[in-house]
């Protein structure tokens, strides 16, 4: 009943968010997710890794079976447009089988299983569509806050980020150095999060197929809230980032052309007009979010895995901020985010205590105490950077600090009890 809840309420929202974006003249996200079954996809990248999300529920001769059927319709659909003459370029070349397989997969439930089984395969494809759902709910969103917020509060969070030293600037500067390849490379783990979210859910749900059921608590379920509720406070607190307001890449609507080279003057901020293309996606930093979403959730893993959580961490982080999308307050805005929406969902999942309720208020508290000092207080933060930047890096610091107290007392690491001595037997 509750995965049927889930989806009545998913479809429904999906719904909404389709009349709404055609009231603003464009598709929506089942228009666009309907249309990558046989038009180039935007990612197929993403595409096989919610298939491969799915395939968690099926055994390897089935994984195998799925895997060839993709590249096989594939290959047909990439020749059959060869041939037609279409444009080979527009859109990724493959990922359509992928959707076909999923799909396929609907069918086989729906006609081929019964019971358990046709829940457990139901609940797989769900899972895979919910990543690609959750892809393009996202575009929509951010398509919807450049319309319907025509200003933007960009001035207020460069004037407070000086109570970080600019962290945008700074790293902008030295991403600018490392030349092409450092770029390309940054740009790359930036662009495929939801591949690197992928590797680790698949390790969270490597023993679905032989326990036949899913565990209660997974990254995909944290990284769904983030992109529901993120979008919301972008809606609040609407800001497109230091390479729009302060960069080139803004154009005429730029405050002036100082990214990465010149920080910004402490002056008295107001709020700026902007054009109604870019979205307005800054706060809180989602991928910072949803990287820190993928860090916590490595940690129970293998070493390998580990490294992986932390590399990815790091190197979204130092995109977010050498690419000129983020100030520094969006980062701290989005550990912070991201600390509460997981404290929560663990909450709901273990059952509400003391302990998770005082964790998700004190998240709750910092996270609106950071909104509103970016807000109503820049210019004093700007002033007095040594008092005002240490106290955003303690206030985050707390929610860290209380998530990881929290969390060991959820999950205490069993300690090996010593292995007592057999008794001598006594000389005769």
């Amino acid at each position: 009943m509750l995965w049927v809840a889930a989806s009545v309420v998913t479809l429904g929202f999906l719904v909404a968010l389709e009349i709404a974006a055609r009231h603003y003249g464009m598709a929506g996200p089942l228009t666009n997710q309907a249309r990558e079954v046989i038009f180039p996809p935007k990612s197929g990248f993403l595409l096989y890794a919610s298939m491969a999300l799915m395939m968690v529920v099926l055994t390897w001769r089935q994984r195998i079976i799925a895997l060839c059927t993709a590249i096989g319709i594939d290959a047909v659909v990439l020749l059959a447009r060869w041939a037609a003459g279409a444009d080979l370029t527009e859109g990724h070349p493959f990922g359509n089988g992928a959707l076909w397989v999923l799909l396929g997969c609907v069918v086989v439930a729906v006609t081929r299983r019964t019971g358990a089984e046709r829940a457990l395969l139901l609940k797989g494809v769900g899972l895979g569509l919910l990543l690609v759902a959750g892809r393009k709910t996202g575009d929509t969103w951010l398509v919807i806050t450049s319309k319907t917020r025509p200003t933007v509060l960009d001035q207020y969070v460069a004037t407070a980020d000086h109570a970080l030293g600019d962290p945008s600037w700074l790293v902008g500067r030295l991403v600018r150095a490392t030349g092409p390849v450092g770029a390309h490379a940054l740009d790359y783990v930036y662009a495929q999060l939801a591949v690197a979210a992928v590797v680790v859910t698949m390790y969270q749900l490597r023993n679905v197929a032989a326990e036949r059921r899913f565990p209660r608590h997974h990254l995909v379920r944290t990284f769904l809230v983030i992109g529901l509720v993120g979008p919301a406070v972008y809606m609040v607190f609407p800001v497109v980032g230091p390479v729009f307001a302060y960069g080139a890449d803004g154009g005429h609507w730029a405050v002036a052309d100082l990214w990465p080279d010149t920080p910004t003057p402490v002056t008295g901020p107001h709020h700026m007009a902007f054009d109604g293309i870019t979205p307005r996606n800054c706060m809180p930093s989602l991928h910072t979010a949803w990287a820190t979403a993928i860090f916590l959730h490595s940690r129970k893993g293998p070493r390998v895995l580990r490294f992986a959580g932390a590399f990815w961490l790091v190197a979204t982080l130092t995109a977010t901020l050498g690419f000129g999308y983020h100030y520094g307050a969006d980062l701290v805005a989005g550990v912070v985010f991201t600390l509460t929406i997981e404290a929560a969902l663990r909450s709901l999942e273990r059952g509400w205590d003391r302990t998770g309720t005082r964790l998700v208020l004190h998240g709750t508290a910092v996270f609106a105490a950071l909104l509103l000092s970016y807000r109503h207080l820049p210019v004093e933060m700007a002033e007095y950077p040594w008092v005002s930047g240490p106290l955003l890096i303690l206030a985050m610091a707390s929610v860290i600090h209380g998530y990881v107290r929290t969390t060991r007392l959820w999950d205490p690491v069993p300690v090996p009890v010593p292995k007592q001595p057999e008794p001598q037997p006594e000389p005769a």
